[in-house]
C-alpha cells in the first residue's frame, strides 16, 4: 500500500469533477476511429474479468489506434499505469492528454495526472528529482486553474518529499481552506500543516465510516490511539476462523487506547448484520460492500482476513494477510500511545 493516497480511483475521479461543460475530458467516451473502438470495447471486457494487465496493454493499443487522440484511453492508461508500475507509458498518457487540451481546466487536469504519475513513480523510487519533476507539473495545474485542492495536495506532498516543510505546510494550509470540514483529506491535510515530516512516513490512508451503531469514525480523528482494521467477509472460511482471535484481542485491550475497526466486503448486509449479532462483534462493524469497495480499495486489499496495524500518528506499522499474531505489536504500541509514565502504571 502507498503513502500517499491520491488512489487511481481518484485520479479518475477528478478528471471528471473538474472538466467543464464542452471539453475534450467531458465529450470523450473512448476512441472514434472503429479499429480502436473493438480494442478499447476488449479492454473493458479484460477489466470485466479483473485483468488489469491484458486491459491496460488493450487501452494502449487503442490509444495508438486512435491517433494518440483517445481521452478515455489515456486516463485509463495513467491509473492502470500507476498500479502496474509502467512509469513510462503513464507518463506518455498524461503528455498525450496535455496536447489534447482545450481549456485552462483541461490543461490543469493534464498537468495534474502528470504531478500524480510522478508523486506515485517517485514513492517507488525515492528519488528527489520525481518529486522536482510532480512540484513543477502541479505548480503548472495551479497556474491554468487556481482552485484546485487536488494539485495543492499533491505539489504540498512532492515539496515535503523535498524536505521543504515550510512550502509543503503553506500548501496543505491552502487546502484545509477549500475543503469542508467533514472531510477526511481535510482532516489529514490539518496534521501535516502541524507535522509536515508524516508525509515522508507510511501513512494509512484518510478515511472516514459510519458503523453499524450510527458511530462515525475516521482514522484521523483517532490521533492517539492505535487501530487495528480487520477486512473480512461472513462467505470466508479463514476470516470466520480468524474471528475468536479478533474477539480475544478486543477483550484483552479493552480499556486501552486501542480501535479494533472490522471492515465487510459483504455483499448482502442482512446477512452481514445477523452475522454480527450472533457472533457477539461488538467491536466497531462497518461494510464496505466488495474488494472495489472505497476502503478496500484505499488499502488496496485483495485478500482476506486482511489486517492492517496504525500506530497513535497513524502510520502504518504492520500489515498481514491471514491469522496472524499481532498482540505482540499492539502491546508495544499501545505502551508508547500511553507515554512512559502512563505505561508504567499499566
Amino acid at each position: 500500500m502507498r503513502s500517499t493516497f491520491p488512489t487511481l480511483v481518484l485520479a479518475c475521479f477528478f478528471t471528471f469533477l473538474l472538466a467543464p461543460a464542452g471539453s475534450a475530458q467531458e465529450k470523450s467516451e473512448g476512441p472514434t476511429d472503429p479499429k480502436a473502438r473493438k480494442t478499447y470495447e476488449k479492454a473493458l471486457k479484460y477489466l470485466h474479468e479483473h485483468n488489469t494487465q491484458s486491459a491496460f496493454d488493450e487501452f494502449k493499443k487503442a490509444d495508438k489506434q486512435d491517433g494518440g487522440h483517445c481521452v478515455d484511453c489515456q486516463i485509463k492508461m495513467i491509473s492502470y499505469g500507476v498500479q502496474l508500475a509502467e512509469w513510462k507509458t503513464a507518463e506518455l498518457a498524461a503528455a498525450e492528454l496535455l496536447a489534447e487540451a482545450k481549456s485552462d481546466r483541461d490543461t490543469a487536469i493534464a498537468h495534474y495526472q502528470s504531478a500524480f504519475v510522478l508523486v506515485e513513480e517517485g514513492l517507488q523510487k525515492r528519488k528527489d528529482e520525481l518529486f522536482t519533476r510532480a512540484h513543477e507539473e502541479s505548480s503548472k495545474a495551479l497556474a491554468a486553474f487556481a482552485n484546485f485542492p487536488d494539485a495543492l495536495w499533491l505539489d504540498g506532498t512532492a515539496l515535503a518529499h523535498l524536505k521543504q516543510d515550510d512550502a509543503a505546510r503553506s500548501k496543505f494550509e491552502q487546502y484545509v481552506k477549500m475543503k469542508p470540514g467533514d472531510d477526511p483529506k481535510r482532516q489529514r491535510a490539518l496534521r501535516y500543516v502541524n507535522r509536515p515530516e508524516l508525509i515522508r512516513a507510511k501513512m494509512a490512508p484518510p478515511f472516514a465510516v459510519t458503523t453499524t451503531d450510527g458511530q462515525s469514525i475516521s482514522i484521523d480523528g483517532l490521533q492517539g490511539k492505535v487501530v487495528l482494521v480487520d477486512f473480512w467477509a461472513t462467505w470466508c472460511e479463514p476470516c470466520r476462523e480468524a474471528l475468536p482471535h479478533i474477539r480475544d484481542v478486543a477483550r484483552k485491550f479493552q480499556g486501552q487506547p486501542l480501535v479494533i475497526l472490522s471492515v465487510s466486503l459483504d455483499n448482502d448486509e442482512q446477512k452481514w448484520k445477523e452475522f454480527v449479532a450472533k457472533n457477539q462483534m461488538t467491536w466497531p462493524q462497518y461494510r464496505d460492500g466488495g474488494f472495489a469497495g472505497p476502503i478496500a480499495t484505499m488499502f488496496a486489499v485483495r485478500a482476506i482476513p486482511h489486517t492492517f496495524t496504525i500506530d497513535a500518528d497513524g502510520v502504518l506499522q504492520e500489515e498481514h494477510i491471514g491469522d496472524a499474531s499481532i498482540e505482540g505489536k499492539l502491546k508495544k504500541l499501545i505502551a508508547r500511545a500511553l507515554g512512559p509514565t502512563e505505561a508504567l502504571v499499566k
